[in-house]
């Protein structure tokens, strides 16, 4: 066995220390392009909408409720306000949403570095500021897959999986904050291998070490609340190897050491009770999240498994299964399914590989806890609090670096290994798709460096469809709703919705924004009708008395209208038209 280690050691730091950099560099460059193309192609959804006025010190409430407005009112929120300053970013937050506020401050000093380019903010400039951390997180990934694993080939193959990874790439060309809460995980993560390993070797954990995480998770914590989630996490693995190790005699555990990962977690937690008297007391949330529906159907019941499923597989792989084309989704599904019935194994394979060394073992247990503890958080919140966190993809930041660097040490265990193909495949010529599939499989599995290139080429393929945005399409499509509208109005087009929280405001002005975009309706006006309640039968009145004071000929678009519409001399539209994501929406002809 010592001999086997020996060895292992020697093949897999065998990269050159000077084509190490070359090669990391490759991979910035390629997973720098792949997240700066078509970055503001895509139009912002609501919560990027957030982003974007929050960060300018704008205020959601500067648009005008229960009054026709014109697509500039509504758009307001969204002009660069020279005047507004830090102090003002971090007050709305408190006041009007549910995010802690250093993200945002970042934006709005990169905002004031670019200046402004146009009558409203550029959402390439939004979105740059992600997209740059979504670049840092490939040597992020890659330092901590080598330290983690004493490894640059395990560095090196996470940092190219980290480069195409698809659901690495959403997130980058999205005006959020998860790219720059992934580097505090991998941070944090890192902290947490070193600690075990200095608990596992029974030497002290050195002082830095202990401040440098403290500092690290409340920077976490300050970035994106659910931080907290990757903390609890790192908790459960802590608890559960410390007690592997030390359960036949914990006095073996040094006095000194359980004193310093006290000191972490009391230090960590401190920071957290911070954050909570600070924002609660604002009232928390706002109503931000009641899209998160409580599993009172028995499909949110069954549904969270198969939700958490939806985003392991664009971690490392994704094709256009979002295509309109239905042969090319069935194409799409059938390949992936291929391809994750092929690598699962061949993984666990790896992984069962280097949990017989010692130089692998503690920290593949380590991420594999990690993993399991975070989607045991998932679960139990889903379940026992009622809250759905697995109907957001982008919640999976949490642990995500962890995956990529498993997946990695995995196909890094296996790189060299190379055996025999089955020679009754090999001899048996045939064109029998059963048979060349299973002559591929043989292939890859006896291939190491083979199967890193097909896990890779697949990536890539993966992030090219979230790009052309085939996959991992965004919420609302409002350019396809101004499609309709534009291709059926022949009047002045009334917009007219109804308004609980900043997320209407925001549905709308994903519409506004396109329409200014693209020039594609003359002049068309919106009306948000403030509600309290769904169905309130006040939304109704306030409707029909709006579109009765109205110059005719009129044409109402009800988009996402949570009441009963009664409009006098208008006519319905019964045309039926297509399914739009994020929109529903009725046609009213008035005279």
């Amino acid at each position: 066995m010592l001999k086997f280690q020996s060895s292992s050691k020697q093949w897999i730091n065998q990269l050159p220390q000077v084509n190490d950099w070359v090669l990391l560099s490759v991979w910035v460059i390629i997973g720098g392009l792949l997240r700066f193309a078509n970055l503001d192609a895509k139009p912002p959804w609501t919560d990027e909408f957030a982003t974007m006025v929050f960060s300018l010190g704008n205020d959601f409430r500067s648009v005008p409720l229960n009054q026709v407005i014109s697509l500039d009112t509504l758009l307001q929120p969204l002009r660069v306000n020279e005047d507004a300053g830090i102090s003002d970013v971090v007050s709305l937050l408190l006041q009007e949403d549910n995010h802690p506020p250093v993200y945002f401050v970042l934006v709005h000093l990169w905002v004031k570095l670019f200046g402004s380019v146009g009558e409203y903010v550029d959402v390439g400039v939004m979105r740059s500021l992600p997209a740059l951390f979504g670049i840092l997180s490939i040597p992020g990934v890659y330092f901590l897959g080598k330290m983690a694993f004493q490894s640059r080939l395990v560095g090196q193959i996470s940092a190219a999986l980290m480069a195409v990874s698809p659901f690495g790439i959403f997130l980058a060309q999205e005006a959020r904050h998860y790219t720059l809460a992934i580097l505090f995980v991998m941070a944090s993560l890192l902290c947490l291998i070193i600690a075990l390993r200095h608990l596992y070797e029974q030497s002290i954990i050195p002082l830095w070490l202990v401040l440098s995480w403290i500092l690290i998770n409340s920077l976490g914590l300050s970035v994106h609340y659910f931080f907290v989630l990757t903390l609890m996490a790192e908790a459960i693995t802590l608890a559960i190897l410390i007690y592997a190790k030390f359960k036949n005699n914990f006095s073996q555990l040094s006095q000194r050491n359980l004193i310093r990962v006290l000191a972490v977690i009391l230090g960590t937690t401190t920071t957290g009770l911070v954050w909570i008297f600070l924002v609660i007391p604002q009232g928390y949330g706002n109503n931000m999240i009641t899209w998160i529906h409580p599993l009172s159907h028995i499909l949110y019941a069954i549904s969270p498994p198969f939700q958490l499923l939806a985003v392991w597989v664009p971690m490392l792989s994704l094709l256009p299964v979002e295509s309109d084309f239905i042969p090319i989704v069935i194409l799409s599904g059938l390949l992936l399914l291929l391809f994750f019935i092929w690598l699962i194994p061949y993984s666990i394979r790896g992984i069962k590989k280097g949990l017989k060394l010692n130089q692998f073992r503690l920290s593949l247990l380590t991420l594999m806890t990690f993993i399991s503890g975070v989607i045991a958080l998932f679960l139990i919140i889903t379940y026992g609090v009622g809250v759905d966190l697995t109907r957001a993809a982008r919640y999976s930041f949490t642990y995500f670096p962890a995956v990529i660097v498993l997946v990695g040490a995995s196909l890094g265990i296996l790189w060299h290994e190379i055996k025999q193909e089955n020679e009754k495949l090999q001899a048996k010529q045939t064109i029998n798709p059963l048979i060349l599939l299973s002559q591929l499989y043989d292939k890859l599995n006896c291939n190491g460096k083979l199967a890193f290139y097909a896990v890779w080429l697949m990536g890539f393929l993966g992030a090219v469809t979230v790009i052309i945005n085939l996959g991992y399409q965004k919420y609302y499509r409002p350019e396809q709703l101004i499609s309709v509208i534009k291709e059926n109005s022949s009047e002045q087009v009334l917009i007219v919705t109804t308004h609980k929280s900043l997320v209407q405001v925001g549905e709308m002005m994903g519409i506004a924004l396109e329409l200014n975009r693209n020039n594609e309706l003359d002049n068309p006006d919106f009306l948000l009708i403030n509600q309290t309640k769904n169905n309130d039968p006040q939304s109704t009145i306030n409707l029909e008395e709006t579109v009765k004071n109205s110059p005719k000929p009129l044409e109402v678009w009800a988009v996402n209208f949570n009441a009963e519409v009664k409009l006098n001399d208008c006519n319905v539209d019964t045309k039926k038209y297509p399914y739009i994501d994020g929109y529903g929406y009725k046609r009213y002809i008035c005279h």
